[in-house]
């Protein structure tokens, strides 16, 4: 994964006041901090911000942060993002220093691939978790957690259990939960339901003609 570029600059100020006269000079206040870092108050361009939401992926995508012209440069994952409720003014981004050959933790998108068999016969496709927690080095994130479905019948189930990953990918997990299912349509059991209903009226009608 290719590092992504940030320039950011040092502020010395906080408060509400500073913060909305850094944004009306176009920039977004944010601090810098990680396990070895003490926290630093910085501001980036607001454009840099803008590229970044457009280009996706804030919680997975690793930056290269250069400080004060380049003076100090730092791997960083955005940790949080903060916007306006309505306007969605970005008001501050919190960034977090990571080391490239320790694990992070990260949610990537689950992502599915083939048509089910048991779409085919009727079924409807469940997905329970769409997004699923990795630990991995921050070269190693993955785009997104695919799973081939097109083996699965009406009832069938993929577990975390069953997720298949790389040497360097691990989804830590304490229980096997269920990630995706294909179930039934609610016509379908409707339908059954009525059958149902039918047959055991009917005995009941033979059971009172013997009677």
């Amino acid at each position: 994964m290719d590092k992504i570029a940030l320039n950011a600059k040092i502020r010395t100020t906080k408060g509400n006041s500073p913060a909305r006269a850094l944004r009306r000079e176009g920039r977004v206040p944010a601090v810098l901090y990680g396990p070895n870092t003490e926290p630093t108050m910085i501001s980036i361009d607001t454009n840099d911000v803008d590229t970044i939401i457009k280009r996706g992926g804030l919680g997975r995508s690793i930056y290269n942060l250069s400080l004060d012209d380049g003076k100090k440069e730092t791997t960083v994952m955005i940790k949080e993002l903060q916007s306006h409720p309505v306007s969605r003014e970005v008001l501050h981004v919190d960034f977090y220093e990571v080391s490239m050959d320790r694990k992070v933790r990260v949610f990537v998108p689950v992502v599915t691939t083939g048509k089910s068999i048991g779409v085919e016969n009727g079924g409807m496709l469940q997905i329970i978790r769409r997004e699923l927690e990795v630990a991995c080095r921050p070269d190693a994130i993955p785009a997104s957690i695919t799973i081939d479905i097109s083996n699965l019948d009406i009832g069938d189930a993929v577990h975390v259990a069953d997720i298949a990953t790389t040497e360097n990918v691990e989804i830590p997990h304490e229980v096997n939960f269920t990630v995706l299912t294909v179930v039934s349509t609610k016509r379908e059991t409707a339908e059954a339901g009525e059958g149902e209903g039918e047959g055991a009226e009917g005995e009941a009608a033979v059971a009172a003609g013997e009677e």
